[in-house]
């Protein structure tokens, strides 16, 4: 197949997005496919249009990208590609949207209060009056960890306020949430024809020289451990696979997903990323290997899964009833 390979964009995963993709198309050549790279840029389009492409294999991060927006010009152009659909992607990407969405599903979300920009020490009493004083603070249709704070207790509402405004730098809301104390863990979920979506084994996730999993924690070679399968137990791993999988059905998502959590007493959906990081150091290729996977089958099941499922339905036109040339005149 020829294959477009989407990157970068006017994101600040941009970076990120180019090293998944180079991986990905690597993976897809070794695969006996061929490969075109597509900056994600006005010119897209009319490459995207003129390209004679079997499948486009999205493998962007953040705003336009990943927030259904780059979905739509593909609906529109008639190509098929990997990965959710419009809708599903922008639930995803809109953390204060999709928590609503989830919540109302009945999964276990954090509690949350998203804030539009206004007077941020205000926002952060209001919110800690709420949540509690151990607070995270994240934009919210942002990932890789840009722009997240954690703050203990004995934070000052003044250093909140402080992140909720560099927060508010990236994104128009910011979700201040509770700081749900435990196991960092995420779960990854391959859905392709025609078993449907399954769950991969679970990671637990160990960033010693950081804080929390930061985006240093996550990018730099050696800077976080992943125990994968992660050591739950069968009863734990049973309910992270079912709320990484209660996650991917709520939203929508197709093709793959990957669920962040918090495990201790009980498991606690943080976010869904429907883009999941696919460079060396990411954790779904390395939760396929477990599986079994190599990354080039990966990438290769999900291009020919895309293809055969092709583009969306487009229904035929139903004509207008006929004019009437010669109408009654009223008396």
């Amino acid at each position: 197949m020829h294959v477009a390979v989407i990157q970068g964009g006017p994101s600040s995963e941009a970076e990120v997005s180019r090293a998944s993709a180079a991986a990905v198309g690597d993976a897809l050549a070794a695969a006996e496919h061929r490969v075109t790279y597509v900056e994600l840029e006005p010119s897209a389009c009319e490459r995207l249009r003129l390209g004679a492409f079997d499948v486009v294999f999205p493998v962007v991060h953040g705003a336009v990208g990943e927030d259904g927006s780059l979905q739509g010009v593909l609906e529109v152009l008639g190509l098929p590609y990997v990965g959710s659909d419009v809708l599903a992607s922008a639930l995803a990407m809109d953390k204060a949207l999709a928590r609503v969405v989830l919540t109302a599903a009945g999964c276990r979300v954090a509690r949350g209060i998203a804030e539009t920009r206004s007077d941020a020490l205000a926002c952060v009493r209001r919110a800690r009056a709420t949540l509690g004083r151990a607070v995270v603070v994240k934009p919210s249709s942002n990932g890789s960890a840009i722009g997240v704070g954690r703050f203990e207790a004995s934070a000052s509402d003044e250093d909140v306020a402080h992140a909720v405004e560099s927060a508010w730098s990236l994104d128009d809301t910011v979700i201040v949430e509770e700081f749900v104390k435990g196991r960092e863990v995420t779960c990854a979920v391959l859905d392709v024809a025609p078993d449907g979506p399954r769950a991969l084994a679970a990671t637990e996730i160990a960033s010693p020289m950081d804080a929390f999993y930061t985006y240093e924690a996550r990018y730099a070679p050696g800077r976080s451990l992943h125990t994968c399968p992660a050591a739950l137990g069968t009863a734990l791993t049973e309910k992270v696979h079912a709320v990484a999988l209660a996650a991917h059905r709520v939203l929508g998502c197709r093709d793959l997903s990957r669920a962040d959590m918090i495990v201790a007493d009980e498991v606690v959906l943080l976010e869904v990323n429907t883009i999941p990081g696919m460079t060396a150091t990411s954790l779904y290729p390395e939760a396929a290997r477990v599986a079994g996977i190599s990354f080039p089958a990966l990438c290769d099941t999900l291009a020919r899964n895309a293809m055969l499922r092709g583009t969306s339905p487009r229904n035929v036109a139903k004509p207008l009833p006929p004019t009437d040339l010669h109408p009654s005149k009223s008396i």
